[in-house]
């Protein structure tokens, strides 16, 4: 009978050394064992769309080119904990349910926190749509997590150096290469870091990374046809540092249409990102289109002490970073701005009003990493099961 594709089997044989064999080596087969004769693969030599791929991803992991970008996401994630161990950082689990948001409300997942525990609660009633899930006054809502940020703060003033990694989920409408609505995230925070030591310490992460990845990943690259010259570049350090005020007026200068205080879309990064051969900052951006608990730059208080590091090649932002603001008074101040509740944030503001220190944090996205260092088209390739806006299947 005819082996099929993705059959099991045992070969028993000889192993001879043979220049001509792509391995090196050949087998002169005595014995064939089948173990498991597989149905007629449904995924064959032909090509397919990413919508059927994506229905099969439960067999696509199967492929050559799956199982090299998994190999380089494992080595990845297991360089960022390493690294940050070696630097002294130990790991918080941060809650994946929470009562509010990291940086507001609009690409939030909510979740009624149903009462199951309690004695007179009828499953049956919520299968027959008898109790309305919507309404919070029925039940109460939290929210899958955006970021973990938050939490581990509270732990720098036990531990000096701290993060966290897991799943984060936001539902964004946006069916872009850029974006996932669960992917993973790995948030770090220290306490007497200040905005510039922030970008050196977020530098030294990726170097690290990327020469880990050189080292054991090269057979995986090269499956995936990655020109490594740009990780190579990476792997040097001394990445530029750029104002957003700079990146404006050099984007304009590439005939964008944007404002001296706007935010950077998709193409304005892949623009900027283009013009650099390694990753590189823009600081200090408009606190008005920041998150509510970065801290004002005191040169100029209508700005803050924020990074963005955007990767080159024009894959945009990898990491996401900001010196924390300390003072209890203006991060209330900067909640109420935000028009944020601030009986949600109230456990936050207690690490202020009970002492703090200056400190500083950053988020680095695993998918958008695993996409650049593997040089992917789509973030959907860089994770084992994608959910995307409107998939989330098998």
């Amino acid at each position: 009978d005819k082996v099929t594709l993705e059959s099991s089997v045992i070969v028993t044989g000889i192993v001879k050394e043979e220049k001509r064999s792509p391995t090196g080596y050949e087998i002169m087969i005595k014995d064939i064992n089948i173990v498991s004769m597989s149905a007629e693969y449904p995924i064959g030599k032909k090509e397919h769309g990413p919508d059927f791929l994506l229905s099969h991803r439960h067999l696509w992991l199967r492929s050559k080119r799956q199982w090299a970008i998994q190999r380089v996401r494992n080595t990845i994630i297991n360089a960022i904990f390493e690294h940050l161990n070696n630097e002294g950082y130990i790991k918080i689990d941060a809650p994946i349910f929470t009562p509010n948001a990291c940086e507001g409300t609009t690409t939030l997942y909510p979740v009624p926190y149903l009462p199951a525990w309690k004695e007179d609660f009828d499953k049956e009633k919520i299968s027959k749509g008898k109790y309305d899930i919507t309404n919070s006054d029925n039940f109460p809502f939290v929210y899958l997590s955006q970021s973990g940020q938050l939490y581990i703060e509270a732990a720098i003033f036990a531990h000096g150096k701290v993060f966290d990694f897991g799943p984060t989920f936001r539902a964004e409408k946006s069916k872009t290469r850029r974006h996932l609505t669960e992917f993973w995230m790995m948030d770090a925070e220290a306490v007497f870091v200040e905005h510039a030591q922030n970008m050196k310490v977020q530098e030294k992460l990726i170097t690290f990374i990327v020469s880990t990845v050189l080292k054991n990943n090269i057979n995986e690259l090269k499956i995936l046809e990655r020109d490594i010259k740009p990780l190579q570049q990476t792997a040097l350090g001394d990445y530029p540092v750029i104002s957003h005020k700079e990146a404006v007026v050099r984007l304009k200068k590439s005939n964008i249409n944007i404002g001296e205080r706007d935010d950077f879309g998709a193409e304005a990064e892949t623009i900027l990102s283009n013009q650099f051969d390694r990753p590189f900052f823009i600081e200090k951006y408009p606190k008005e289109i920041k998150a509510f608990y970065m801290k004002e730059d005191s040169e100029d208080p209508t700005r803050v002490l924020n990074s963005d590091m955007l990767a080159p090649e024009g894959y945009g932002e990898i990491i996401g970073g900001s010196q924390r603001e300390d003072d209890y008074d203006k991060l209330l101040s900067r909640i109420r701005e935000h028009k944020l509740n601030e009986s949600d944030f109230q456990w936050y503001l207690d690490l202020r009003k009970y002492g703090s220190v200056p400190h500083s944090g950053f988020g680095v996205g695993l998918e958008r990493l695993v996409s650049w260092i593997c040089k992917l088209d789509h973030l959907r390739e860089s994770i084992p099961f994608p959910r995307m806006m409107e998939r989330f299947n098998p």
